[in-house]
């Protein structure tokens, strides 16, 4: 079934109760009942102030954020999570780097939970730049729930694909 594109590395099991979530139309239900409203961060300022929150609480000496925004360009089937750059420019003789964060729209109106999932993911990657074991360490650092909240958000996507947004 091409509407769980988002769950493909999961066991069997989990894709069969997922099945049986869609088939039973309870996948809203069992969403709404978790996360019943949306956050209300829905532009560039309210997402700077957000990110930057949490990047001072958790990762206060790494390096500086030059730009975070919500990107309607960001195409939720390959980037899911959003983007991480880090540009690097020579200007005389010195070497300039900025890092930015880029969220995709479609998380405009998600739980905050998935938010702050997607947020630290990227954040993450200040410090470590592949997913490997130290990154996922980092993320469970900065949201203990990370990988049950990756789990439910990649649910939504799915309820995405089949009937629509929730919020």
């Amino acid at each position: 079934m091409n509407s769980l594109k988002y769950l493909k590395n999961y066991p069997p099991t989990v894709i069969d109760q997922v099945h049986n979530l869609i088939k039973s139309d309870k996948l809203s239900e069992l969403l709404l009942n978790k996360y019943p409203s949306s956050h209300k961060i829905s532009n560039n300022k309210a997402l700077y102030t957000f990110v930057m929150d949490l990047k001072n609480q958790f990762l206060r000496q790494s390096n500086p954020l030059s730009k975070i925004i919500y990107d309607d360009k960001i195409d939720v089937i390959h980037h899911a999570l959003g983007l991480h750059s880090f540009v690097s420019r020579v200007q005389g003789n010195k070497l300039k780097s900025k890092n930015e964060i880029r969220i995709g729209s479609v998380f405009k109106r998600v739980p905050i939970e998935f938010l702050t999932m997607i947020v630290v993911h990227e954040l993450a990657h200040l410090k470590e730049k592949e997913h490997n074991k130290a990154f996922y360490k980092l993320c469970m650092h900065m949201e203990p729930e990370y990988h049950q909240l990756e789990f439910d958000m990649r649910l939504y996507l799915t309820h995405i694909d089949l009937v629509g947004k929730l919020y």
